[in-house]
C-alpha cells in the first residue's frame, strides 16, 4: 500500500469511526477500500457488491452485515467527507489558510489555489465519488449546500469585505466576489488535474496567470 493511498484510507477511516463512534474492523476497513477505488473508477451505478465483495476478499454476505445496501455504504465513505471535508472544494486546514493574515487579496487567492490544487491530487479517488454522486444522492447535496452556505460562505465574506475596506476589490456582492473566485480557481484545478492531467504545464506560473486574470480581467487591465 503505498504512502497516498494509506494517507486517503486513514482519513476516510478516521472520519467514518467519528461518525459511528465505533472502531472499524479489518472486514469493514477492506470493504471501504475496494468500494472507495471501484467507485472512483467506474461510479456508483456501474458498482455491484458482487464486484466490491470480490475485491476486497470477503463474501458479499460480509458487506450486507454491516451496511443494508449498496447505497448505505457509499454513503458510510461519501457522507463523511462531505461533512468534514467539504465546501468549498473540500475543506481541510481551510479555515487555517482562510484566518491568516494577508496583506493584498491576491496573495490570498495566490494561496487559496495552491492548498487546493494539493489537497485534490492528493485525494483524487474521493474527490471523483464525490463528483460523480454528490449531483444524484440528494442526501449528500443538502451537506454540501449547508457547507457552502454556513461554513465557506461565511468565512470567505470576511476576507472579501477585509479587502473591499481596504479598497482591493470591488464593491460587490461578497457572494458574487466569492463565486467568481471558485469558478476560476476550481475551473483551473478541474483541468490540470481531472481533465487534461497529462497536459505539461508550470504550476507556479499557472497559478500566478490564473490568478491575474481573476483580480484584473481578460482585458489586460492594469494592476
Amino acid at each position: 500500500m503505498s504512502d497516498e493511498k494509506e494517507q486517503w484510507l486513514e482519513d476516510l477511516i478516521r472520519l467514518t469511526e467519528e461518525e459511528d463512534t465505533e472502531k472499524k474492523t479489518e472486514k469493514q476497513i477492506k470493504i471501504l477500500e475496494a468500494a472507495t477505488e471501484i467507485f472512483a473508477e467506474k461510479g456508483y451505478a456501474a458498482t455491484s457488491t458482487s464486484e466490491i465483495a470480490q475485491k476486497a476478499g470477503v463474501a458479499e454476505g460480509t458487506i450486507f452485515r454491516h451496511y443494508k445496501t449498496k447505497k448505505d455504504l457509499l454513503l458510510s465513505i461519501a457522507g463523511p467527507i462531505v461533512i468534514k471535508l467539504a465546501a468549498p472544494f473540500l475543506l481541510r486546514d481551510f479555515a487555517k489558510m482562510i484566518e491568516m493574515p494577508y496583506e493584498r487579496a491576491e496573495d490570498f487567492f495566490r494561496a487559496l489555489a495552491k492548498d487546493r490544487l494539493k489537497f485534490v491530487r492528493e485525494n483524487m479517488r474521493i474527490i471523483k465519488i464525490l463528483i460523480h454522486e454528490v449531483p444524484f444522492q440528494p442526501e449528500l447535496l443538502e451537506q454540501v449546500k449547508n457547507l457552502a452556505s454556513e461554513i465557506v460562505f461565511r468565512r470567505i465574506e470576511k476576507v472579501v469585505l477585509h479587502f473591499q475596506e481596504k479598497g482591493q476589490i470591488v464593491d460587490a456582492p461578497p457572494w458574487r466576489i466569492a463565486r467568481t473566485g471558485a469558478s476560476i480557481v476550481i475551473g483551473m484545478i478541474l483541468v490540470h488535474v481531472l481533465i487534461l492531467p497529462d497536459f505539461p504545464f508550470d504550476e507556479e506560473e499557472e497559478i500566478e496567470r490564473t490568478v491575474d486574470l481573476l483580480m484584473y480581467g481578460i482585458a489586460g487591465r492594469s494592476r
